[in-house]
């Protein structure tokens, strides 16, 4: 089963993003975590963070196993610029431009297998309902 993870409007730019992103790819979900931890890259926190809240999805939501959680693909896309400026000598303008990018991650993992709950082998257990003292069931 497949959990995508999406972060918007990251204040990194999105070459910064894809170097990365480029290391991570493909790995298993505990693997990356560690992997991008140790990372002295200024990108790599947001990816971190996306991570953790597809990995949280997966379990709580979808109820996969954590252990088996793999990034199926990780793209980060443009978002928009900001545009800034600096005022220089002689009356001109040097644009400034604030880059922001899109993280979309797709994790990919098995699902857990249910045990049902409360049954015993072969005995079936009924509850018997009280009955009131005017005779009515509740």
């Amino acid at each position: 089963m497949e959990v995508i993870a999406k972060s918007k409007y990251v204040r990194t730019s999105p070459r910064k993003g894809r170097l990365v992103a480029d290391v991570v790819r493909g790995l298993k979900a505990e693997e990356a975590e560690k992997i991008l931890k140790g990372f002295n890259k200024r990108a790599t926190q947001p990816l971190l963070l996306t991570l953790k809240q597809g990995v949280a999805n997966a379990v709580k939501n979808f109820d996969l196993i954590k252990d088996s959680l793999v990034i199926k693909s990780l793209e980060v896309g443009k978002g928009p610029t900001y545009k800034r400026g600096k005022a220089v000598s002689r009356g001109y303008w040097h644009p400034i431009l604030k880059r922001t990018s899109h993280i979309k991650m797709v994790l990919e993992g098995q699902p857990r297998v249910k045990e049902e709950k409360g049954k015993k082998k072969g005995i079936s257990v009924k509850k018997e309902r009280k009955e009131k003292k005017n005779g009515t069931k509740s």
